[in-house]
């Protein structure tokens, strides 16, 4: 069974006074299994954000399917909802979403807490996922006072502390200059070889190379798919590429 299940899914948004409809999501399909590390793709306006919001439960379909771990997660009630995003999906956004009033720590403990895990077996599992994106020495210290990349690498160890059986990456390169972005996507890499699954939305082609498997939206469908296979990084780097240029030429890859 496929860790992550999306079928037919649609997403129509209707203006704020009733006149017009947009659809955003026309026909969606896809799967993710257990360990892999996927990207999506698209031109602005395709629909890939929004197809993120709604695998992240933070908007709801129009109709069509998703499932995770075998269970629906558009037939979740809302009181049981934040509860199952805890449990399930970590998150690493563009925007880090830290809070500046709480150090380093007490950011990446903070969906535990909320999910009352106590606070001895925070600090248990802390110190591995610290020393692996090497914030150890810097978790004291308030997110003012550190770089974006040491930003974002909290921002992972927050998503990781859960044990999500998903991670979702909205635009995790965009913040950061390319040697920050270079270390991000390594242990990107690193992560999902040690098992963990990633699904990451990205505009950036060097990010999306670091992927095993490529997903490219166009008007509201997944128009192509592209298996890394035994490609080079820079292999896939230019097969993207060339996937990008027919999808905005408006051709078919069917390579």
């Amino acid at each position: 069974m496929s860790l992550l299940e999306v079928r037919h899914l649609k997403k129509i948004y209707t203006t704020r006074f009733g006149g017009n409809q947009i659809q955003a999501l026309s026909d969606v399909n896809f799967t993710v299994e257990a360990g892999e590390y996927v990207a999506i793709m698209g031109e602005s306006g395709s629909g890939k954000t929004t197809l993120l919001n709604i695998l992240a439960s933070l908007d709801k379909p129009t109709s069509g399917e998703i499932y995770l771990g075998g269970r629906s997660m558009t037939s979740i009630p809302d009181r049981e909802m934040c509860a199952f995003r805890r449990k399930n999906l970590g998150f690493v956004f563009q925007d880090f979403n830290l809070l500046d009033t709480f150090s380093l720590q007490d950011n990446i403990f903070l969906p535990l807490v909320l999910s009352r895990v106590k606070h001895q077996e925070m600090e248990r599992r802390l110190p591995a996922i610290a020393k692996k994106l090497a914030i150890d020495n810097i978790l004291e210290k308030y997110p003012y006072e550190v770089s974006g990349g040491q930003k974002q690498r909290v921002a992972v160890a927050r998503a990781l502390i859960t044990r999500p059986s998903l991670i979702l990456a909205d635009e995790p390169t965009g913040a950061l200059d390319s040697k920050a972005a270079g270390r991000l996507l390594e242990l990107f890499e690193q992560i999902n070889a040690e098992g963990q699954t990633v699904l990451m939305v990205t505009h950036s082609t060097r990010a999306a190379s670091h992927a095993g498997r490529v997903l490219f939206i166009k008007d509201g469908e997944v128009y192509h798919q592209l298996y890394r296979g035994g490609m080079s990084n820079d292999e896939m780097y230019q097969r993207i590429s060339d996937s990008l240029t027919v999808l905005s030429t408006g051709g078919m890859d069917v390579e």
